[in-house]
C-alpha cells in the first residue's frame, strides 16, 4: 500500500488550519498529515492539539519558536523518510493551494520523481494581488532563464515527492533561507538530473491572516540565484 504524508508549516494559522486538515482527510486517501508549527501566538499550536485528538492521522510537531519556513520543510521531508512514506506532498496552510489538487499528484507520482503546481504554466491561475502578482511573474522568469531550468514555476511550495524515486535527494544539502529554500530545492532536483513535472494550479488569495514574506526576501532570493548560477556553470 502506497503511503502519503501531507505536510505544511503553521505560523498565525489559527483560522485556517482547521479548514485546510477537513478538505485533506475529505478525499479518504490513504494519507497522513504532519503539522510543523512555530510557536504561534495566536493560538494555532492549541488548536492544533485538539484537533490531534479527532484526527487519528494527524500528528503534529510544535517548536519553540520561529525557526524558518525553510527548516521546517526540511524537518517534514526528513520525518517522512524516517517514517518510510512512499510520498511527501507539501503545501501552504493558508488555504492558497487547494487540496483537490492532491490526488492528482498521488496519481502523477505513481510514475514520476517530482511534481509541482504551478501558476505560470498554461491553464495555471493566480490571484494575487497586482503588485505582488507582477514581481512574482518577473522573479520566476528571470529564475528560470538564469538557472536555465525547464520549469515555470520556483518559488510554490505546492510539491510531491517521490520518495522511493529521489533517495538521491537530501534537503540539507540546501543552503537557502526562508523562501529561496524553495528556489534552490527545485536547482538541487534538476542538478541530480531528476526530471520536473508540471501540473496547473489556481493560486488563491488567503482569506484570513497576513503575508508572511518578508521584504528583505527579494535581495536574497537574487544573492543566492547567482550562487546557484555559477554552480550551473562548473557542472557544465
Amino acid at each position: 500500500m502506497v503511503k502519503t504524508l501531507i505536510f505544511t508549516a503553521t505560523y498565525n494559522e489559527k483560522k485556517n488550519i482547521k479548514t485546510l486538515i477537513n478538505k485533506i482527510n475529505k478525499f479518504k486517501k490513504n494519507v497522513d498529515i504532519l503539522i510543523i508549527d512555530d510557536n504561534s501566538p495566536d493560538g494555532t499550536g492549541e488548536l492544533l492539539k485538539k484537533l490531534q485528538k479527532k484526527n487519528q492521522n494527524l500528528d503534529i510537531l510544535i517548536r519553540k519558536g520561529k525557526l524558518g519556513l525553510d527548516t521546517a520543510h526540511k524537518a517534514g521531508f526528513n520525518y517522512a523518510k524516517k517514517k518510510n512514506y512512499n510520498n511527501l506532498i507539501t503545501l501552504d496552510a493558508d488555504l492558497s493551494h487547494d487540496p483537490s489538487e492532491i490526488p492528482k499528484m498521488i496519481e502523477i507520482l505513481q510514475k514520476k520523481p517530482f511534481v509541482i503546481g504551478s501558476r505560470y504554466m498554461k491553464g495555471g491561475k493566480c490571484d494575487m494581488a497586482w503588485p505582488r502578482l507582477l514581481l512574482s511573474t518577473i522573479g520566476n522568469k528571470v529564475i528560470k532563464f538564469v538557472l536555465n531550468i525547464n520549469c515555470n514555476e520556483f518559488t510554490s511550495s505546492y510539491r510531491g515527492f517521490n520518495l522511493i524515486k529521489l533517495k538521491k535527494l537530501n534537503l540539507n544539502m540546501v543552503k537557502a533561507k526562508g523562501y529561496s529554500f524553495f528556489m534552490e530545492t527545485i536547482f538541487l532536483i534538476d542538478f541530480l538530473n531528476f526530471k520536473i513535472h508540471q501540473i496547473p494550479i489556481n493560486f488563491r488569495n488567503r482569506t484570513h491572516g497576513k503575508s508572511k514574506i518578508p521584504s528583505l526576501e527579494i535581495l536574497r532570493t537574487l544573492s543566492r540565484l547567482f550562487v546557484l548560477f555559477f554552480k550551473r556553470l562548473s557542472k557544465d
